[in-house]
Order: structure tokens, then sequence, then C-alpha cells
């Protein structure tokens, strides 16, 4: 939970996390609807998804108990190197290094590191020094004080230098250039994206669409939702009926805007534009549908979406 999320938005997730799943058998056993929906608001959704396979194998190729080996570990899904590391080294004392961002910051500091440590020749030089600093001993509570370190002293902007217990093997000090370091890549360039989402009601209920495998949000479910023209042509209102047609089946007649949500995901700036339409004709009937569904307007709030998603539902069904 904790992969690119604050820790303060992260908290009251996991202590519902754990009063619903217990264990790790509770986790296998689990639907992907319920891990997903507990996760929803999280993001980066993925986690949860690999998180809930990782459960399983614990339970079906380790009995229950999670491997202590650490490429046994590093074959369960979502976890690499790192993640392995800081599991083995907190829970059970083994002597395996961590790093993240904290600790490629200290460790680039203190070589005094002028490459880009997302490269790989530094990023094995970072790796070969966490593993030699490594004592042998409580290497557990060494990586957690190297992580704090690093969050709480050797900080991105202005170090407290004066404060750090390691400042006099720091190069980087030395030479007076640690705000400087680490070399930091040029930010990302962000793509600007219009998409369109559809509320197709019907006797009370709304259409949803799960969202498959490759697609944004995987998993989850949301309203029919398709990128479209940044420039708007006299055919707009008809491309989305058309895009709606495709998606679904169902033919439709646009309606009023509900509203538009500016939003980011990943390297995406999103404009999202809502729109209610009418039901006029049906292609297929849904019943044999695995990813469409007429949902009751009441019964929105039991399903996972996204965050906009969730937004549009308090537009259609205000409250949940």
């Amino acid at each position: 939970m904790l992969q690119q999320t604050q820790v303060e938005t992260v908290k009251p997730y996991y202590v519902r996390f754990l009063e619903r799943f217990p264990t790790v058998t509770d986790l296998a056993a689990a639907d992907e609807q319920q891990v997903l929906h507990l996760w929803e608001g999280l993001g980066y959704y993925r986690r949860a998804r690999q998180l809930h396979v990782a459960a399983q194998v614990v339970v079906e190729k380790h009995g229950g108990r999670f491997p202590t080996d650490p490429m046994a570990v590093r074959d369960l899904p979502g976890i690499g190197r790192y993640t392995a590391g800081a599991i083995l080294s907190i829970a059970k004392d083994q002597r395996l290094p961590i790093l993240e961002a904290n600790t490629i910051r200290l460790f680039a500091r203190l070589l005094a590191l002028h490459q880009d440590p997302t490269q790989a020749a530094a990023r094995q030089l970072l790796w070969e020094l966490a593993e030699h600093v490594l004592p042998r001993k409580r290497c557990g509570e060494f990586n957690q004080a190297l992580m704090e370190l690093g969050s709480k002293i050797c900080t991105s902007q202005t170090p407290q230098c004066d404060a750090c217990p390691v400042a006099e093997l720091c190069e980087a000090r030395r030479l007076g250039i640690a705000e400087t370091l680490p070399v930091r890549r040029p930010p990302p360039k962000f793509e600007k994206v219009d998409e369109v989402a559809v509320v197709i009601p019907r006797r009370g209920r709304v259409l949803l669409r799960q969202c498959q495998d490759g697609e944004r949000w995987a998993g989850l479910w949301d309203f029919p939702r398709f990128a479209v023209s940044r420039k708007p042509g006299p055919r707009s209102q008809a491309n989305i009926e058309d895009r709606v047609a495709e998606m679904t089946g169902l033919r439709v007649a646009l309606g009023e805007r509900l509203t538009t949500i500016k939003h980011g995901v990943t390297r995406f700036r999103i404009t999202l534009h809502c729109y209610q339409a009418t039901l006029t004709s049906s292609r297929q009937s849904l019943s044999s549908s695995r990813i469409l569904k007429w949902v009751a307007r009441s019964k929105l709030a039991d399903y996972p979406l996204s965050t906009t998603g969730r937004k549009i539902c308090r537009i259609v069904n205000p409250g949940t």
C-alpha cells in the first residue's frame, strides 16, 4: 500500500484491510472484487491484484506460511528485490539489503554519485553499497534506520547535515553539493487527453462495464469510457454514440453533460466529460455478458470503481 502512496493516506486502508483479511488464508480465499473494493481510492490497482494472487500462491505452494527463501519471495507477484529484502530483513533478520527512494538519496550523497541512479550501472553500485554496509545482526533495524535517516535528515530539500550521524563519511557534504544529488531526471512530459464517460439509465438501473486486463483499472467497474478527439467536430455527438455502440452493443442518444472532471493518471492529464444518454435500442442481450451489467443505483456502492467513477456515482445517486 505504501508504494507511491503517503503513510497518512494508507493508514485507514491498512486497518480496514487487516480487519477484513486478518490472515493470508483469508485474503487468498477472497473474491477479487472484495479486494479491489477495499483498495478503492488508493490507486495503482495492479498492486491489489498482485497482492491477492501472491496470497493465493503462499497458500497453494507454501502451505499458508510466508516463504523465507529470498528467491521464493521474489517469485511472488508484485515483489521485487527491495520488497523482498525489506520483508525478510525486518521480519526474519536476514542479511539482505534494501534500496528505495530515501536510501538511494542517502547513498548517492555518501558516494557523491554523479550518475543517474535509475541507470543500470549506478543502480548496481548502490545495491553493492547497500549490501556492503549491512551489519552481521539486527539488519532489519539497520535497514529501517537507513530509511528513517533518508526521510527525516537526508531530505531531498535542505538536508540537515549538521544533525546527520554519518556526516563525516559524506563525500557530497565535503564537496558542498549535497542538495544537487542525486542526479535528477528531466521532469516527465505530461500528455493531455480528453475522455468521455456515458451514464446510460434503464428502469432505475445504470450500465457498468468491467475494465479488462491491459486496460486502465483492470478488474474495476466503470461507466462506458473512452478517449475522444481534443478538437470537437460536427460529428462529435454521433461519434460518441457510435463508440458506445461498439463498446456495449447498445444504441443511445446522447443527452446533457452532467459534469467535467480533471484528473491525472501517470503521465496523462485527463479532462473527463460525463454525459447522460437515453437507451434507444440494443443489438445484444446483456444477460450473458460477463463485463456488462445493469446495476441498481442503490447498489452502486457495492462495486469497486476508480475515484472518478465514484464521483460520477455520487452525481447519479447522491450518497453512494
